[in-house]
């Protein structure tokens, strides 16, 4: 649903009732962070301005992992309201992105206007991608808050690598699930599952982009996974792996709890070392085999 980092360093509560899968009351709270998200002064990760005055939004490990993406098919899952999908394209891709929020969608749209760039955008559950979107992308792509508002980890696996052209890539770069694990750095706090994928309830508050952002606070459903489990749905959907990566450092951090180093970057001290604060899984669809 995001391009960046996920909401749940805002957890505030697990009463209430959500509806099955979550899949509601998340639009719902999907829709509302479309409509503010660049809009606000305070807005610390998406400036629409300096976007459409041609400012990168990718960061280093999405174009390292993606490689050279000039005259190639790319799927943005999640791609909230299109700044990353629209960046994809600005480097010369042909792009797709794909979000369950009608208002994030319309938003895309809009955007895509203003910057004058060619971007196809498509309301849909990334758990169940259109017929339409099948094998048609030498490239899908996936970062920052994605898995952990999935609900159907094969299903959301599944539809990604059947998108894919044979030979086609999965780029997903997201929140580590340690990270995740925890409420608070200062003092220690975990109240997180690490995997099972058991539906977590929460009442939101702020946002990833802004912790005190002026919204009221929204149910939402959320899911845990081990990085076991990731990788196990990739292989179950007929991905060959390529690469792993567990990162202890990153740009920004939308959880707001880790200590930021004199580098600017944000670390999870661990004893004399650090903690994972990010993955990336880089998997490829096999070319059919020709007996």
């Amino acid at each position: 649903m995001a391009a960046e980092e996920n909401s749940d360093g805002m957890r505030a509560g697990t009463d209430g009732v959500a509806d099955a899968d979550g899949l509601v009351a998340n639009r719902a709270l999907w829709d509302d962070l479309a409509e503010f998200h660049g809009t606000d002064p305070d807005d610390r990760s998406y400036d629409v301005e300096s976007f459409l005055a041609g400012g990168q939004t990718l960061r280093g490990i999405e174009r390292k992992l993606a490689g050279d993406v000039a005259g190639r098919d790319v799927l943005h899952l999640q791609c909230h309201f299109g700044m990353d999908t629209l960046n994809w394209a600005r480097l010369g891709a042909r792009v797709t992105g794909v979000d369950f929020s009608p208002k994030a969608i319309a938003r895309a749209r809009e955007l895509a206007r203003r910057t004058g760039l060619a971007a196809e955008f498509v309301e849909a559950d990334s758990q169940r991608l259109p017929d339409a979107l099948t094998g048609r992308f030498d490239l899908v792509v996936a970062t920052y808050g994605v898995l952990s508002w999935i609900a159907d980890l094969d299903a959301w696996m599944g539809g990604a690598a059947t998108a894919l052209r044979p030979g086609g890539r999965l780029v997903l770069v997201d929140l580590h699930p340690v990270l995740q694990t925890v409420l608070t750095f200062d003092p220690f706090v975990a109240d997180w599952p690490y995997g099972g994928g058991e539906p977590q309830l929460d009442a939101m508050t702020g946002t990833y982009a802004h912790a005190d952002a002026p919204l009221e606070p929204q149910a939402s459903t959320q899911y845990p996974y081990s990085v076991g489990e990731i990788v196990t749905a990739a292989a179950s959907a007929g991905l060959t792996v390529e690469r792993l990566g567990e990162h202890t450092e990153t740009e920004t951090d939308g959880r707001h709890i880790l200590p930021q180093g004199p580098d600017g970057l944000y670390r999870f001290p661990f004893s004399d070392t650090y903690l994972p604060v990010m993955y990336s899984l880089t998997a490829v669809l096999p070319a059919a085999t020709v007996a």
